[in-house]
């Protein structure tokens, strides 16, 4: 059984710089992860990259052949690695081990999801989202409905991240938005919307409160415990290392000697 966490996200949110920070976390650790570059607009990574779609096309190129602007050249890309994907995945998973466990930073495709879940992958997509995007509740209420779309389109466990917060000048802002309260929640929408959005409102919070999943958790890359914290999270989602041999420190069953 393969790990996978699927990074995503809106552009800006820190993906590439999420994946390095966690590579570097990992590598301090002895712990080996792979990361994996979906994106073939991608330029220059300061980590090592295990596989790599510009291999099979890259935009740079998309756009000096055909001719086609950044957008036109992204689309024939996502189109041109789902109709490749059985081969081109199949032939570079095969080079990982059953307990290898892989990041993705990348814009997923459904099918994408479906070939590692029948890879025997456990997945965990991990949306990213720019802390200082939430400075009010309509902005977060906005943030919430882009997580649930993902969640409910990947139907894979889920963990949400509010990315970048060491750039927050006042976190009291962001940490008023980390687990509130509903009512205070519409309460304030309303005040800040006109009244004839009043029912609008109400629909979107009864939303996010009946998916209470919808729940951010805070990152600041300064600190590794904080990326600690985020890391173990998800392996618990994806039931990483939940097959590993017990490790028993050594002890005097007879209490009569010292450990060293």
């Amino acid at each position: 059984m393969g790990y996978a966490q699927l990074v995503i996200g809106p552009a800006g949110s820190g993906k590439s710089t999420y994946c390095s920070s966690l590579y570097q976390h990992c590598e301090t650790l002895g712990r080996s992860i792979h990361i994996v570059n979906l994106d073939p607009a991608a330029e220059n990574f300061d980590y090592p990259v295990a596989m790599d779609i510009r291999e099979l096309i890259s935009l740079d190129d998309v756009m000096e052949e055909l001719g086609l602007g950044p957008n036109g050249g992204l689309i024939y890309c996502m189109e041109h690695l789902e109709d490749n994907l059985d081969d081109w995945l199949n032939e570079e998973l095969d080079n990982y081990l059953d307990d290898d466990y892989l990041v993705f930073d990348c814009p997923v495709l459904r099918n994408f999801v479906e070939h590692l879940k029948r890879k025997n992958f456990n997945v965990c997509a991990v949306y990213l989202l720019d802390s200082q995007f939430i400075t009010d509740v309509t902005k977060y209420v906005s943030g919430c409905m882009a997580s649930l779309s993902a969640m409910v389109q990947l139907e894979v466990p889920h963990i949400n991240i509010l990315s970048k917060m060491d750039l927050v000048t006042n976190k009291r802002d962001v940490e008023n938005y980390l687990d509130p309260e509903p009512h205070h929640l519409l309460s304030e929408l309303n005040e800040r919307m006109a009244p004839w959005f009043k029912k609008l409102n109400k629909s979107l919070i009864e939303l996010v409160d009946e998916y209470s999943m919808v729940s951010f958790i805070p990152l600041d890359l300064r600190k590794e415990s904080s990326i600690q914290y985020v890391l173990a999270q998800i392996d618990n989602c994806i039931q990483y290392g939940e097959d590993a041999d017990v490790k028993i420190r050594d002890f005097d069953p007879d209490g009569d000697g010292d450990n060293e």
